[in-house]
């Protein structure tokens, strides 16, 4: 199932925390990329359909710098054929200690239009990379050369990253807070839930910060609560 439009913009307007519930409900546990931050928290929410690269351990003998010279190298390939909209995913085996990539590469990635990157690895030129109007997510900075340790090897397969598994289509969201994972399958109904759920927990906020008790309000166990919910709603327009 292709990503909408309509999807898009709602999952650019719920948080990651909301879609987790939502997908716990389905009984979805462990859809949270681990130990994964963003170079810049401050950027809009990234969304879109996950493109993803493994790499496996380095082999000296296969994979000298020379490697670079293949215009077919998977890294380099996977730059230029990550669709725009899609957010590249690499599986760095949660080993940072050489880069999965840097800020030439993560560039190219943002002029031809690619929605952003994840690894659970690190990234060398962190600093640029936190300055491009591209959200770029990893464990943290890391300035060798990819090569000294990671060897890509395949493009757009199932990989896992920050222990959560991730097929290429999956729907990646991710705000300050870190990256979640929704199978595409489920992607339209799991962004209406977590708009309708969003909705509901500003009017929690907004009762709270007038200093009412969360017993009864969050979950509504009062029905006050729901017929104040349903009141608010409808002064508020949502």
């Amino acid at each position: 199932m292709s990503l909408t439009s309509q999807t898009r913009a709602k999952l650019q307007g719920v948080s990651t925390a909301t879609l987790c519930t939502a997908l716990f409900k389905r009984g979805l546990r462990n859809q949270f990329i681990q130990d994964v931050r963003p170079l810049n928290p401050a950027l809009p929410t990234m969304v879109g359909e996950a493109f993803t690269l493994r790499y496996i351990p380095a082999r000296e003998d296969l994979n000298p710098i020379t490697v670079f010279q293949d215009r077919s190298h998977p890294q380099r390939k996977a730059v230029e054929t990550c669709p725009p909209g899609a957010v590249m995913v690499i599986d760095s085996r949660k080993d940072a200690r050489a880069a999965s990539a840097g800020g030439i590469l993560v560039t190219r990635l943002m002029v031809r239009g690619v929605a952003g990157i994840v690894t659970d690895g690190g990234f060398r030129d962190s600093a640029e990379i936190a300055d491009l109007a591209i959200p770029a997510y990893h464990h943290r900075p890391s300035a060798p050369t990819n090569l000294t340790l990671h060897q890509a090897l395949d493009i757009n397969v199932p990989i896992g990253c920050g222990d959560v598994a991730v097929w290429p289509g999956d729907v990646v969201v991710g705000d300050a807070d870190g990256v979640v994972i929704i199978p595409a399958g489920i992607a339209e109904e799991i962004a209406s839930e977590a708009v309708e759920m969003t909705v509901f927990e500003d009017f929690v906020t907004a009762m709270v910060l007038q200093g009412r008790p969360i017993t009864g309000l969050y979950p509504p166990t009062d029905e006050q609560s729901r017929i104040d919910f349903t009141t608010w709603r409808e002064q508020a327009g949502r």
